[in-house]
């Protein structure tokens, strides 16, 4: 089989299992299955096939996420943040083309530091918040989000970081990330199909990791549907945390 030429049965196993954490992660807080998959998957596979597994269940859960509440919510939410949505996805495209020139590093430097600041404040007490919707901010973080998105692939802590500023509601936040983060990995998976990195031998994986990924997610909304507003926020904080952090290392580690 195509599955067993690029890994093992074990191998397998062990990357379902990563997919159903990163579902269960994605269920309560709405984002970071892109971080967890590619965390978990390249301890024991080579990244480019670590990314390739992540397409797809990113893809497949981010719709599930961006229409769980309707069609009607999720065009509410697509208008409602247009502006974030056209200025990312311009950069995220000019990132991906930039993505030799400049090294990776320096714009997971670049992301990870904000997004740790803004976290580490917050979950100290500290609460930097946006008492309405700027126009300027969404321009911003949403050219921030993009060209970085289109560079490493990583566009969620950003999309978080000025959601939470804003204090949106947390059935609100969760599909407007879905939306976002739906619309990205479309952008990604065709950039990637013509990077070669998808393609007719890691397809069937990424495939495999769908189903786990799906049920991990139900798993964790299960748990996000008993929290709170307040202790939603402090679990998108700590996550976001962790997110930035991880960024951190990576940009200094490679």
């Amino acid at each position: 089989m195509t599955l067993f030429s690029l890994l093992t049965p074990q191998d397998l196993l062990l990357a379902l299992g990563v997919a159903f954490l990163a579902g269960w992660v994605k269920g309560i807080v709405g984002f970071a299955m892109p971080m967890v998959m590619v965390s978990g998957l390249s301890v024991f596979l080579p990244p480019e096939l670590a990314i390739a597994g992540l397409i797809l269940p990113t893809l497949v859960t981010n719709v599930f996420q961006a229409l769980g509440q309707g069609v009607s919510a999720a065009v509410s939410s697509i208008r409602e943040f247009r502006i974030f949505l056209i200025v990312g996805l311009v950069f995220l495209l000019a990132g991906a083309k930039l993505v030799t020139l400049v090294p990776t590093s320096t714009f997971l430097l670049m992301i990870g530091v904000p997004v740790t600041f803004f976290a580490l404040i917050q979950v100290l007490g500290v609460k930097l918040v946006l008492k309405e919707p700027s126009a300027r901010v969404e321009v911003l973080i949403g050219a921030v989000a993009g060209f970085v998105g289109g560079m490493s692939g990583i566009w969620g802590p950003p999309t978080v970081a000025y959601l939470t500023a804003l204090n949106t509601p947390k059935a609100v936040q969760m599909r407007v990330q879905g939306v976002i983060y739906g619309l990205g990995a479309i952008a990604l998976m065709v950039a990637h199909m013509g990077s070669g990195i998808l393609r007719a031998d890691t397809a069937p994986f990424s495939a495999a990791l769908i189903a786990p990924a799906v049920i991990g997610m139900w798993v964790g909304m299960q748990l996000q549907s008993r929290i709170d507003q307040a202790l939603f926020r402090k679990v998108t904080l700590v996550v976001l945390l962790v997110a930035g952090l991880n960024l951190l290392r990576r940009g200094l580690m490679g």
